[in-house]
């Protein structure tokens, strides 16, 4: 695994792990919100799982998070971070590109459905609008300082930014618009454990939005699985290799044998 740098749309480092295993196929993983590239060793698991089977791999950090520059966290920002990942992974000349998104993450990925993109595969996916409380969430004094800076910095470690944007980002999704641009070829996976709402209503909203993907496209529920997916990894990482197995790995060909 080699960590590079790169510059997005405004100039600013992106921070990279990138596994190169000479395969003309190369996953994108984009992890969830307030996450990094390694998301708690979960992204690790499967990047180090995909060099066994010798796929290539970019793990890398949003604008804000982990090693990469400060910005906010914002859709617009990640947006943009994927697309300067993307137009990375073009300079290398592969064949197929897969987007791996986790979450917040995944809104990115859909953002980006591009004809280079062979195919998607999206972890807890946020397919449609969610209203969350909060007030629920974060504390007085973060919301605060939202309504009278703009936004509140989580923690001193990293200081995730977050801005109303931010909150907005979450609520301001248009399923049928954001969906009908995708073409190809879409896994969804979601848990069901009843001690997950939010995972739950992720869920549902999946089910409309499977309706309205490529013909192709799966919803596979992960049975007690909540979000994050932590106890379940080992369920994620298996349906990740079917899929690719059946969409995309045979027709791959290393590039040293172009």
């Amino acid at each position: 695994m080699n960590k590079i740098y790169i510059e997005n749309y405004s100039k600013k480092k992106l921070a990279l792990n990138y596994v190169n295993e000479n395969s003309d196929t190369l996953v994108i993983l984009a992890h969830g919100f307030t996450n990094d590239k390694s998301s708690n060793g979960r992204f690790d698991r499967l990047v180090t799982f995909l060099k066994k089977q010798s796929i290539d791999s970019i793990a890398f950090d949003f604008s804000g998070s982990g090693e990469s520059d400060n910005a906010p966290l914002t859709l617009e920002i990640q947006t943009k971070d994927l697309s300067s990942i993307i137009q990375f992974a073009q300079s290398k000349q592969y064949r197929k590109i897969i987007l791996f998104g986790n979450s917040f993450g995944t809104l990115a990925c859909m953002r980006n459905a591009e004809s280079s993109i062979s195919s998607m595969i999206l972890l807890g996916a946020v397919t449609d609008s969610m209203n969350y409380n909060w007030n629920e969430i974060y504390t007085s004094d973060e919301l605060d300082s939202l309504n009278e800076k703009g936004c509140f910095f989580m923690n001193d470690e990293r200081k995730h930014q977050i801005t109303k944007q931010t909150l907005k980002d979450f609520e301001n999704i248009n399923q049928e618009e954001m969906i009908s641009r995708i073409k190809c070829p879409v896994l969804i996976i979601h848990g069901d454990s009843k001690d997950d709402l939010e995972e739950l209503e992720l869920l549902e909203n999946s089910k409309r939005a499977i309706k309205l993907l490529n013909d192709d496209s799966r919803l596979e529920v992960i049975k007690d699985g909540k979000h994050g997916f932590h106890e379940k990894w080992d369920d994620v990482i298996n349906l990740t290799w079917e899929w690719l197995q059946e969409s995309v790995i045979k027709y791959t060909i290393r590039r040293d044998n172009i």
